[in-house]
């Protein structure tokens, strides 16, 4: 039947562009083609054709399947799995929002956080770089409290090495993460590092400090978005990732 075809051609259709439209979303982003508030537009919108498909798709099949249209099969089952992949997928990333505070500036040394200079005249106009854990979020509490609620583990790593491999072992730790390196101060102990995500090109920020102290070496990381306001626990996971590596090195 002609109603039927368009149906199954509309879930189709609805389930393809859904699909398409979230890695030309974000690759548009990162390529500077257009702000990223347009990519997430586009993700949004993507994420609503996909969610169309998937319902529209599963009702469609059980009226092709009461009138034996098995012809339709082929077009809703596209339809439906894609529109399944994108709205799993999403949905994946907004379960982990979900469980991660609304932050996006992460150290591991509280009290006297590690500070960014070299990177500083790349993050104009981008969030405040300072770490305070003073710092009210909203009605939930200060950074310090959720960092300190949300990531107990993070703290300072008191290391075995010495300060100048460390520095060594820093710098081969952030190029294995895929990080640009901005800048090594050997004489104080200080790496900063850029990490620019896959998707949508966002540019997050780490510094780690290297002090000795009695015989050890103090390892400290800060890690801040330049924008956005919660980063999906992020910054938290490449601190943690940085510390281990460090750690096995």
């Amino acid at each position: 039947m002609p109603s039927q075809s368009r149906w199954s051609k509309f879930v189709r259709g609805a389930g393809i562009v859904g699909a398409v439209l979230l890695p030309i979303g974000a690759l548009g982003s990162r390529l500077g083609i257009w702000p990223f508030l347009v990519g997430f537009l586009l993700l949004a919108v993507g994420v609503l054709l996909a969610l169309m498909a998937l319902l529209g798709g599963v009702a469609r099949f059980v009226v092709s399947a009461r009138r034996g249209a098995k012809s339709e099969y082929p077009a809703l089952a596209i339809g439906v799995v894609l529109g399944l992949l994108v709205v799993g997928f999403v949905g994946s990333l907004l379960s982990t929002a979900s469980g991660a505070p609304a932050i996006h500036n992460i150290s591991t040394d509280l009290d006297d956080p590690p500070a960014f200079r070299a990177v500083l005249e790349h993050r104009q106009g981008a969030n405040p770089h300072t770490y305070d854990a003073r710092q009210q979020i909203g009605d939930a509490g200060t950074l310090g409290e959720l960092q300190r609620a949300a990531f107990p583990d993070l703290t300072t790593l008191r290391s075995s090495v010495g300060v100048s491999e460390a520095v060594d072992r820093s710098v081969e730790v952030l190029e294995s993460m895929g990080l640009e390196i901005v800048q090594v101060d050997r004489d104080n102990g200080i790496v900063e590092a850029t990490d620019t995500t896959f998707w949508f090109g966002f540019k997050d920020d780490l510094v780690v400090r290297l002090r000795p102290s009695d015989g050890a070496t103090l390892v400290d990381v800060h890690s801040v978005s330049r924008v956005g306001g919660g980063d999906l626990g992020a910054n938290a996971q490449r601190i943690q990732t940085f510390l281990e590596r460090f750690e096995s090195g």
